[in-house]
């Protein structure tokens, strides 16, 4: 048996691991309550943002955190642009046409990523990286205590952004019916350009938050992708609730999962947690039949 301290620590470190799961799934879920599609280009573009902050400290020296207004703007604006100039003016209104080229952006991201950047590991040096705040038998590094309480914000700042001002209102407003809201006068291909933009700046904060800790490559997005689609699911797609409580439980799943089990077996536990929940309810946790 474990001692109680260490579970706790496991439950910690897994905490502040689903803090960035949460951000990552929280864009992915706005994208697919808007436009009610899977982005499958979702990993490719974090992996894109996190290889903007790369070379923003490389030739700059600006620290990540220090570059999330940058990386945030620039994500929301590509994404944006993305949608406007490509996505959205060759899929011709058919959700399935949205599919297939958001699989194609990500493959040609992909491998222009590999052809432009090569395919070495690259990592952001801070003088703070290996500073930690020991908590019982836990010891919780500083950046990572940093990226958790900065995730939060972000989503409550999203949360307010889509609660009170009139954009939010018009994005929720096209999310529930979308005919609706185009006859009450709604720009809807504008809002679908512009909820694409805020799911990509989603993907440039979290960006920010992962690089004073985690690595890139052209690889890198797809484990934070297939964590973020499974969180979607497990919470229920389209719900933001969903999406945060969804992605605290996959942390603490992954964390205890590793601490059991050994590393390279500790994330059997989501796919366990993941069919149970499907099982037993198979809208997610605060999902809805449609």
């Amino acid at each position: 048996m474990f001692d109680p301290q260490i579970l706790i620590a496991g439950v910690l470190n897994g905490l502040l691991a689903g803090g960035i799961y949460v951000l990552v799934a929280v864009g992915l879920t706005l994208i697919y309550g808007v436009l009610h599609i899977i982005n499958f280009a979702h990993g490719s573009l974090l992996m894109l943002a996190m290889y903007a902050v790369f070379f923003l400290w490389r030739l700059s020296g600006i620290d990540p955190y220090l570059a999330l207004p940058i990386v945030v703007a620039g994500s929301f604006v590509f994404g944006y642009l993305l949608y406007r100039g490509l996505i959205g003016r060759l899929s011709h209104g058919r959700d399935e046409n949205i599919l297939l080229l958001t699989l194609g952006v990500s493959i040609v991201i992909d491998n222009a990523a590999l052809l432009f950047f090569g395919g070495d590991t690259q990592t952001v040096e801070v003088p703070y990286a290996g500073d930690a705040i020991e908590i019982g038998a836990a010891f919780l590094p500083i950046p990572k205590l940093i990226s958790f309480g900065a995730a939060l914000l972000i989503c409550l700042v999203l949360g307010l952004f889509m609660a009170r001002t009139d954009t939010g209102k018009a994005i929720r407003a096209v999310a529930r019916e979308r005919q609706g809201a185009r006859l009450a006068g709604i720009d809807v291909e504008k809002i679908f350009a512009i909820s694409y933009g805020i799911g990509i700046a989603c993907l440039g904060a979290a960006a920010c938050l992962l690089m004073p800790t985690f690595y890139v490559t052209p690889q890198s997005g797809y484990a934070f992708v297939l964590v973020a689609f499974t969180t979607v699911v497990l919470g229920g797609m389209g719900s933001f609730v969903g999406a945060a409580i969804g992605g605290f439980l996959i942390g603490v799943t992954e964390s205890l999962g590793g601490l059991l089990l050994g590393e390279q077996l500790g994330q059997i536990g989501i796919s366990l947690i993941f069919i149970l929940i499907l099982l037993f309810k198979p809208t997610g946790l605060f999902g809805s039949k449609a």
